[in-house]
């Protein structure tokens, strides 16, 4: 399948062009039909037939193989989420934290990966070191320095600031062989570019469907290394049936593995689209969806100036980063002329996401409409 006939299918790109697939990424009607279907099956047809609790079981069963093949892990190894931040706070939540760890976590990390280390600072007195970058670049001579006294990294693969790609698998080298473990936001690249977890190393990747994976809210996944919950002792904050090996034995085991990170009842739905929307992507091919938006993101990038381009001039990812004079100003404009993009707390800019399914014509769009307000 070709990019165009998926997008064909996405009733938001009817009109105007999208340029905000890095914050939320309409789903296509397939992936919608999907999420509908089973909760129609769950709510009609499963009661009298095998049961909503199975049929919710084998809908999350779905999800993790399909989540696991994409990721380059085993379906063991997936916990169903419900987003990126709420992956990272199970696993900050997990931890046996004194006022002796050391939490290091880079100046280029969204809200998701700074909060859940604030309130551990606050309320238990860990310390949290924040590397600094120049760029949307981070030095390796500094993570070799952190990492004598760290308990945990949290690092992004894919920055959501300026579109850069951080070197994660010398980053978990050096992580791990100081003894600190690695915790991965990788929200921004599944769906965008192939992930192989196992090649990076990480201890966790977190990420979500809602993205770059055109899958609808609530549809967040984990990843979990085999052997690092029993290693570790992981305790998550909260416990259900999905969380142990027998909900009904006098004395309570934790799942293994990822399963631990998991509660107790949700919604089939969320994850049911996931399922889909991966399907769809594979369908089209991760390697065609990342050469389209390379080709997509460097007819951008030749139309801005160096002096406003703060994302790297050759391609790295499809989040294009553009200084501009009012960033919020700046986005009310171009939405007014039918093209969405976001403005960015740090750096002051606004931020194109180009996705395989923009097309030139929507490049030029954006282009034209720059130029004109920044001649």
């Amino acid at each position: 399948m070709d990019p165009i006939e998926l997008r064909e299918t996405m009733p938001a790109l009817e009109s105007g062009a999208y340029f905000n697939w890095g914050a939320g990424g309409p789903s296509p009607r397939r992936v919608v039909e999907a999420a509908e279907s089973a909760l129609e099956s769950h709510e009609f047809e499963a009661p009298t037939n095998e049961g909503q609790y199975p049929a919710a079981f084998d809908a999350y069963d779905e999800a993790r193989d399909a989540i696991a093949d994409l990721l380059g892990s085993a379906p063991a190894e997936i916990a169903l989420t419900e987003s990126t931040t709420d992956g990272i706070n199970r696993v900050a939540s997990a931890l046996d934290w004194d006022g002796g760890d050391t939490v290091v976590r880079t100046d280029l990390e969204h809200a998701a990966g700074v909060l859940p280390w604030q309130r551990l600072e606050r309320e238990r007195g860990v310390d949290v070191q924040v590397l600094e970058t120049e760029r949307g670049r981070l030095a390796l001579e500094d993570v070799k320095a952190a990492a004598e006294d760290a308990t945990l990294f949290c690092v992004s693969s894919l920055t959501w600031t300026h579109g850069t790609r951080l070197p994660v698998s010398e980053i978990v080298d050096i992580a791990h062989d100081a003894g600190a473990l690695v915790l991965v936001d990788a929200v921004q690249a599944p769906g965008q570019s192939p992930v192989d977890v196992r090649e990076w190393g990480a201890d966790f990747v977190v990420a979500a469907g809602h993205k770059w994976l055109v899958s609808p809210f609530g549809s967040g996944f984990m990843y979990v290394r085999d052997g690092v919950a029993s290693e570790h002792d992981l305790v998550p904050a909260a416990i259900g049936y999905r969380s142990v090996v027998d909900p009904d034995a006098t004395d309570y085991e934790y799942a293994p593995g990822a399963g631990r990170f998991e509660v107790g009842t949700a919604s089939p739905a969320p994850h049911a689209g996931l399922a889909e929307s991966i399907r769809a992507l594979e369908e089209i091919g991760l390697d065609t969806i990342e050469s389209r938006i390379e080709r997509l993101t460097d007819r951008l990038k030749d139309g801005v100036s160096d002096d406003r381009l703060l994302s790297p001039r050759g391609f790295e990812s499809g989040l294009v980063t553009i200084d501009v004079d009012d960033p919020e100003a700046t986005v009310e404009r171009l939405s007014e002329d039918g093209i969405v993009v976001r403005s960015l707390p740090t750096p002051d800019a606004i931020r194109a996401s180009v996705h395989a399914f923009n097309t030139r014509e929507d490049v030029d769009q954006l282009l034209e409409a720059l130029v004109t307000a920044y001649p």
